[in-house]
């Protein structure tokens, strides 16, 4: 085994802390989120990896049919299978509702898509955050969730962190969509 990783095996943030499951973000499952780039529960391509382990390049979304009603998409990325106490963040941004897809690549520029604004992550910093899972720590689940949402979530995408920014979320959310994929180094 590479790395101190299996070490830590033990060591998972957990689904139960996922956004997904935070009680006040539960919305229908009516949001069918797919991609072109990888399949539902299977491994990441290593294009997709983060800095240092792969191209980080963000996989192609696509997603269904979302409520009339719906004035702002959120998409958050999260691996709850991080040694720490809550998931990892890798990415959370900003959609407008008439965006139906996003193609390879489009959320790893500096600049986000016209529609698209970047907040920040658990790692600091803006835009698409690939998997880099700890050597040796074992498979990671990494879940890409979209939140539509009854109203815009007005914050400063510059100083916004994920916990402003799920409680801004509160009450708001009216349909989401997630699928999910692995990595393992």
């Amino acid at each position: 085994m590479a790395g101190f990783g299996w070490l830590l095996r033990g060591a998972r943030a957990g689904d139960g802390k996922l956004a997904w499951n935070r009680p006040e973000l539960i919305a229908p499952a009516t949001v069918l989120l797919t991609s072109d780039t990888f399949v539902a529960d299977d491994a990441l391509p290593a294009r997709c990896a983060g800095k240092g382990v792969g191209a980080n390049v963000s996989p192609a979304l696509a997603w269904g049919e979302v409520p009339p009603s719906t004035q702002q998409l959120v998409f958050v990325l999260e691996d709850p299978d991080a040694p720490t106490p809550r998931p990892v963040v890798h990415t959370i941004a900003t959609i407008i509702p008439d965006l139906t897809e996003l193609s390879e690549g489009a959320l790893s520029g500096e600049r986000p898509p016209t529609g698209v604004a970047f907040y920040r992550g658990s790692l600091g910093s803006s835009g698409y955050n690939g998997p880099r899972p700890v050597p040796g720590h074992g498979p990671h689940r990494y879940a890409f969730q979209l939140f539509a949402l009854s109203a815009h979530l007005g914050l400063d995408s510059s100083s916004s962190t994920p916990r402003s920014v799920f409680a801004t979320m509160a009450g708001k959310v009216i349909a989401r969509g997630r699928i999910d994929g692995t990595y393992e180094r």
